[in-house]
């Protein structure tokens, strides 16, 4: 038993379910798509504040390399001021000039000109060594240029680089690739959340309707194409494809079994219609009464389950094992025949005498030769005469089953499965069975009016792909003394 509210617990459920996808596609795009950024982002970072740092240096060894043509012409230092105050840098008072000492002269240290921040030390190791190089000084670094004045003397040529020009830049490429690693999470979330949605959506229809399906509601099913599926993964689309056959697999096999059982339940009515006529013959008396009684109760609930049965399923299994309809005519018709008798119903058959294959079970021809039989003795009065006639042609075996009663109001509603209300104890299926199994041959049932006997004749033709049958001669079969003369089955 169910408690209250549990649908409702079971929905929110899927619910949660579906918005835990949802939310894990998101945290996946997310995880993705930031270890992508950084794995781009950091070396792109620090392939730009490598940039930086060199084209600082880079700009620093050109502002020296400016002053070489005036460092080879003269070491008047008032020229050289002249033409450190003509570059970028030495008119922001970034370089100096390390002059060596005169020729001749025995100083060791020569001349400074300008704002000199490298030592001593360093500015001697470059002008020995004769090679550009680089020296960490307060606040930044130093390029330290050697320059040849003359033969013999070495000029140095110090150009400061500030930390500032090392960095210049970076701070904000850092900041653009930032943005553009959120942009691209943002995205990826954005279509994951999307992708989510599709997915969270197909997988919850794919729920209710198994829900749905589980509790009784045989016509669910889900959609395989248009908007509702676009962009749904494959699978799932396969997976709807595979929950719809299941289903229409369900109604019909629920169907054939609820058809089963009613035509199983409508066989009974040839041995009731028997209890019924025999009960009628046993006089009065109080046995005599409750056994009509019993037989009219079984009749009720037999009438009950058969009313109760679905309609059949379209796709009905083809039949693919024979018999011969004229046999099993003449046997259903010696068995009515007693009835026939007791009833004071003249009858014949024609047509029997030769074999007339059919490619429907034994059973089933039976159960609807009992069932055209069963109608006359139940739907007329009693006498009235009725009649079979078996027809085979090339390409069917036709039987007739006529009589002399008042016919058919309504021969088409009568074809209808289930039009029966029961009134005169009518199922309406009887004659649906037969339609059936005429149907399943590729033939079909018709119903219109005796032209020998003036009543309703029914037209049952079963088609048949096997050699012709000839045609034998018609013979009436009599019933009762009084009635045509010949042999009785």
């Amino acid at each position: 038993m169910s408690l209250p509210g549990g649908r409702d617990r079971r929905r929110e459920t899927a619910g949660g379910s579906g918005q835990s996808l949802r939310w894990a596609l998101v945290r996946a795009a997310v995880a993705g798509t930031t270890m992508v950024a950084l794995a781009f982002l950091i070396p792109l970072g620090l392939m730009v504040q490598k940039t930086a740092r060199d084209r600082a240096f880079t700009a620093a060894d050109r502002q020296a390399a400016a002053l070489g043509p005036a460092l080879a012409i003269t070491t008047d230092q008032d020229a050289l001021n002249r033409a450190m105050a003509s570059t970028d840098a030495g008119a922001q008072g970034l370089i100096a000039v390390h002059l060596p000492p005169p020729a001749g002269s025995t100083a060791v240290k020569g001349t400074t000109i300008g704002a000199a921040r490298a030592s001593d030390t360093d500015v001697s190791t470059a002008s020995g060594e004769g090679r550009s190089m680089t020296v960490h000084v307060p606040g930044g670094f130093a390029l330290l240029q050697p320059v040849a004045v003359d033969t013999s003397r070495i000029a140095v040529v110090e150009v400061y680089v500030a930390d500032g020009d090392l960095t210049r830049g970076v701070r904000t490429a850092w900041l653009v690739l930032s943005l553009v690693a959120l942009s691209l999470v943002a995205i990826a979330v954005l279509v994951a959340d999307r992708m989510g949605a599709r997915l969270v959506g197909s997988a919850r229809r794919l729920a209710v309707a198994a829900r749905s399906l589980g509790a009784g509601d045989l016509a669910v099913r889900l959609p395989v194409a248009g908007p509702q599926v676009d962009g749904s993964p494959a699978e799932l689309q396969e997976a709807a494809a595979a929950f719809n056959a299941m289903a229409d697999r369900v109604v019909h096999l629920l169907a054939a079994e609820r058809e089963l059982a009613a035509d199983l339940s409508h066989r009974l009515r040839t041995p009731l219609t028997v209890l019924r006529l025999n009960a009628a013959s046993l006089g009065d008396g109080d046995a005599a009464d409750a056994t009509r009684h019993a037989v009219s109760q079984l009749e009720r609930e037999v009438d009950q389950i058969i009313r109760s049965a679905r309609r059949p399923a379209e796709d009905a299994p083809s039949v693919t094992v024979g018999c011969d309809a004229a046999e099993v005519l003449r046997e259903r018709v010696g068995f009515w025949s007693a009835l026939a008798e007791d009833e004071g119903r003249r009858w014949q058959l024609a047509g029997a005498e030769s074999p007339a294959p059919v490619p429907v079970q034994r059973g089933d021809l039976v159960a609807a030769v009992d069932a055209l039989l069963g109608n006359v003795f139940r739907h007329t009065a009693m006498g009235t005469a009725f009649s079979v006639d078996v027809l085979a042609t090339e390409s069917a075996v036709i039987v007739l089953v006529g009589d002399a009663g008042v016919g058919f109001d309504d021969p088409a509603a009568a074809l209808r499965r289930g039009e029966g209300d029961g009134g005169d104890g009518s199922t309406g299926l009887g004659l649906d069975i037969v339609r059936k199994l005429a149907e399943a041959t590729g033939g079909d049932l018709a119903l219109g009016r005796s032209a020998g006997l003036g009543g309703a004749e029914i037209r049952l033709r079963l088609a048949t792909s096997g050699p012709p049958v000839r045609r034998p001669g018609r013979q009436r079969r009599p019933g009762r003394a009084g009635r045509a003369r010949g042999q009785r089955m």
